[in-house]
């Protein structure tokens, strides 16, 4: 059976309910090489499937959170694949693709709620990353860009399907088509950023705080409300309503639940699962 250790490029550190993925190559400035890419859909599962985690930070070791995609890991996995002239070949290259996104999807669709913890660089790939998670908590030193149209790339893991639901239209689109810099300090203005905290310490602090808030709540209740937010967001508001009406139809009366109301007809505090 796998272990969070079978994945060097990751490191896995728990407190209680909460667990701290970090991106674990600080020496290249948490450069995503295939290690990350190939990976992280295992380790999130790992996460996802882990009944002693109720809620995942995501930061990054070193002076950043990570600087983004390590091209020249990326060209010599796949430089091949894309620069052949066939259309067999440009298939192969599609499909990797879609394995890079799967571990955004299960972060941004999976059963726990993930706080990015962001300090120093966040660039492409990393942009990606805190793209798919439920809350940001930023540094006062983050330098967060949407790089890709400067490298001649249309960004593919997510930022530009998922920042619109974030920050709206108008500032998606003016990160994505300047490929500028921006400072913790404007995430925070854009909503990129939830809260801005001062030194990387203090961020992952927060974040850690945060998840531990989240982890004291009925699991159940945690898991169906990260559900029902995608799916309102997927599908609007009118059906996300008949959604969360058949979901409370089917779940609502849970253990958790059951202790609530015992709880406060007893006058005491809950002891949930």
């Amino acid at each position: 059976m796998a272990s969070y250790s079978d994945y060097p490029f990751f490191e896995v550190e728990k407190r209680g309910r909460v667990a701290i993925l970090y991106l674990n190559r600080p020496e290249k400035k948490n450069l995503m090489s295939w290690a990350f890419w190939g990976y992280l859909r295992e380790v999130a599962a790992l996460l996802d499937a882990d009944d002693d985690v109720r809620a995942v930070v995501v930061a990054g070791k070193g002076d950043c959170f990570s600087a983004g995609m390590d091209f020249k890991d990326f060209f010599v996995n796949f430089g091949p694949l894309f620069q052949e002239h066939n259309a067999d070949t440009r298939e192969k290259f599609y499909k990797k693709i879609l394995v890079m996104q799967e571990g955004f999807n299960r972060i941004a669709n999976g059963d726990k709620p993930y706080i990015a913890a962001v300090h120093g660089y966040c660039i492409g790939g990393g942009l990606d990353l805190i793209s798919a998670c439920d809350i940001r908590i930023g540094c006062e030193n983050a330098v967060v860009s949407l790089r890709e149209a400067k490298v001649a790339i249309v960004a593919d893991m997510g930022s530009l399907q998922r920042l619109p639901a974030i920050i709206g239209q108008g500032k998606t689109r003016l990160m994505a088509l300047t490929g500028a810099d921006y400072s913790g300090k404007t995430c925070l203005e854009f909503g990129l950023f939830d809260e801005l905290c001062s030194t990387p310490e203090a961020t992952l602090n927060r974040a850690v705080e945060l998840a531990g808030q989240i982890a004291a709540n009925p699991a159940i209740a945690v898991r169906g409300t990260k559900h029902v937010l995608n799916y309102a967001l997927a599908h609007g508001p009118d059906d996300g309503m008949k959604y969360v009406a058949a979901w409370n139809a089917a779940f609502l009366d849970s253990l958790d639940f059951r202790e609530t109301v015992l709880s406060f007809l007893e006058k005491r505090p809950p002891q949930y699962q």
